[in-house]
């Protein structure tokens, strides 16, 4: 590599919160840089989760913490052309992509669910997620028996 590598930005925290980590969320739901509207959803999506999850312990914000950390993927695969033939590689995945996935996951997901308002499907695939089921963690389920059905491949990691 040429030039150096880009300095990673620094997220600043949400002003509710103050974690950055809801920051980076709310980056992810928000379409067209309506970044208010996306907070609005996200705060909203966590009233939600307070007034039906009576019988869940703990904050929303906690709920929802725990139900990203529910659905993110350890290892994933990755296709490698080894002579004629393509392979299925098993390979771990970076810190900061694990979290940029269940993210990713957690939403598309929520936007997939049938659902008033968006903040409506987001409340409903957070408490599925914190409960391990859900289109989300079945995703990271599906993702970890493909590692895992290509186990033997694991020597063509480079």
């Amino acid at each position: 590599m040429r030039k150096a590598k880009p300095k990673k930005s620094q997220l600043l925290p949400d002003p509710k919160f103050n974690d950055p980590l809801v920051t980076r969320f709310v980056n992810s739901i928000m379409f067209r840089g309506k970044k208010n509207v996306a907070f609005k959803i996200f705060y909203e999506a966590l009233d939600i989760i307070e007034e039906t999850g009576k019988d869940i312990e703990g904050t929303p914000l906690e709920i929802w913490k725990k139900a990203l950390e529910n659905i993110t993927p350890q290892v994933e695969v990755k296709s490698r052309r080894v002579g004629g033939a393509t392979f299925q590689v098993p390979t771990e995945i970076r810190p900061d992509r694990k979290v940029c996935l269940s993210m990713k996951n957690m939403i598309q997901f929520a936007r997939k669910r049938s659902g008033k308002s968006m903040s409506e499907k987001l409340a409903a695939e957070i408490i599925a997620a914190y409960k391990e089921e859900g289109g989300a963690f079945k995703k990271k389920e599906e993702t970890h028996r493909m590692a895992e059905a290509n186990k033997a491949f694991a020597h063509f990691r480079f």
